[in-house]
């Protein structure tokens, strides 16, 4: 009785003893591990969450459907959907692991031989035959490819969601940007118009002897100067449309506007607390399903030092015309394949799984940062150019106001033409950087609004 125990027990302790030479699991280095902040930085008034459709806050029923059209027919987000579909594929590959493979076979021959006694015999003989395979998953092999093509699945589904957002995000603030241009191109008429308008009359002054013809020129080079500016930015809001159209998937065309540049209206800061950031950004979702992966390979390069078990079986029949009856066959039977010695193979993979799991740490470390920074960074711009647009609206009022005291002085002949010319530039300049900061401003909010991770669910599944 002891002797059959001894037995049966000694496969048991050959397969310990292999088990026992497995190398050991490093942990996920501590210096990868990120903490969030209790609060941003800067403080502003927050209110809400992201809605999922965060751009129809922009109040602007064209861009939302300029938006509609890019997340449906943008290529970048039809190669991640592809992307998603294809480790969708691997995953169901990997999980026929864990299941028999079953195979059927048929081989038909026809034969003719001479017997002992010179007769020639002619036969024809069928074998069907099923095979049958199971590998034992006993120290997790398998289990460990499923879960990494498990994790790699939901990465490229998170990186999906991550294009969407950054082609959604791309599309609103190139849409502002149009507007923006838009807006530049009516100052830049209106200051046309009123550099014509100072040019008639230094040129009536000129004829009647009131001026010198060097007020007039100067008048003149005012003009100009106004003028070759319109064509830069019609050429700007040219190629502008001309991403837009390309954003959306369709060929350089014009692009239809819902309003103007000042009926934009500025989204609220969203009531988004640094601890939740990490469970809302796509990216973040990709690095820490892309860190699962690779700890399931480590896993699985671990399970490469450790003894395989595979049964195997097959059952079938022949049938000739030599026989009467058909003959039954089969087969039953196992294997067992442990790893004696690789020349440093398994362990060179091992290794290399190591680190390649120990980058994917340090990976999801430096995405986390880059969020933190990003949502701050947006915080702090929307309230300084808060801050500078106050500042640039006082000086529009008192700039707009020394033109007209300038332009009475200089019809009233108190002062040169030069006076008037320097306070148009001055105006000039102050709008059209106050249409920038405006823009900057919504472009920021675009920005903050990606930084956060948009609303969940913005990608389609």
């Amino acid at each position: 009785m002891r002797r059959h125990t001894a037995r049966r027990l000694t496969p048991i302790a050959f397969l310990a003893a292999l088990a026992g030479c497995a190398p050991t699991l490093a942990p996920i280095p501590d210096a990868s591990v990120v903490t969030p902040p209790v609060a941003w930085r800067t403080h502003l008034d927050a209110r809400g969450d992201v809605e999922r459709q965060w751009w129809d806050a922009f109040g602007d029923p064209a861009l939302s459907q300029i938006v509609a059209d890019a997340q449906a027919n943008n290529p970048d987000i039809a190669i991640a959907a592809a992307r998603v579909r294809e480790a969708r594929g691997q995953e169901r590959a990997a999980r026929s692991l864990l299941l028999p493979t079953l195979n059927a076979t048929a081989g038909i021959s026809e034969s003719r031989s001479l017997n002992a006694f010179g007769s020639a015999n002619e036969g024809l003989a069928a074998q069907p035959l099923f095979q049958a395979a199971y590998e034992i998953d006993l120290f997790g092999l398998n289990r460990a490819q499923i879960d990494a093509a498990r994790a790699n699945s939901a990465a490229t589904q998170a990186a999906r969601e991550a294009a969407t957002l950054a082609v959604t995000a791309a599309t609103v603030s190139g849409y502002i940007t149009l507007l923006t241009l838009d807006s530049r191109l009516e100052i830049l008429r209106e200051a046309l118009a009123a550099r014509a308008e100072a040019l008639r009359i230094a040129r009536d002054r000129a004829e009647a002897g009131y001026t010198s013809q060097l007020e007039l020129r100067q008048a003149e080079a005012e003009y100009r100067a106004a003028q070759q500016q319109i064509p830069a930015i019609e050429a700007a809001i040219a190629r502008q449309e001309n991403a837009l159209s390309q954003l959306v998937g369709q060929t350089p065309r014009a692009v239809a506007r819902g309003g103007t540049f000042a009926d934009l209206q500025a989204p609220a800061i969203p009531a988004v607390l640094p601890s939740e950031l990490t469970r809302r950004r796509p990216d973040i979702a990709q690095a820490e399903f892309t860190l699962a992966a690779s700890d399931a390979r480590l896993r699985a390069a671990r399970a490469q030092f450790l003894p395989q078990l595979r049964l195997a079986a097959s059952a079938g029949a022949v049938l000739s015309s030599n026989l009467d009856d058909p003959v039954g066959i089969w087969s039953f039977g196992g294997s067992v394949l442990a790893p004696l010695f690789s020349g440093g193979r398994l362990e060179g993979q091992f290794d290399a799984a190591t680190a390649q799991r120990d980058q994917a740490a340090f990976a999801y470390q430096r995405t986390v940062l880059t969020a933190f920074r990003e949502v701050e960074d947006q915080l702090a711009v929307i309230d300084r150019l808060a801050q500078q647009e106050r500042a640039l609206q006082a000086q529009r009022a008192a700039v707009a106001d020394a033109l007209r005291h300038a332009t009475n002085r200089y019809r009233a002949g108190y002062s040169p033409y030069l006076e008037q010319i320097d306070a148009q530039r001055a105006l000039l300049s102050v709008d059209l950087a106050l249409v920038q900061i405006q823009s900057d401003r919504l472009n920021a909010h675009v920005a903050l609004y990606q930084a956060l991770g948009g609303a969940p669910g913005d990608s389609p599944s």
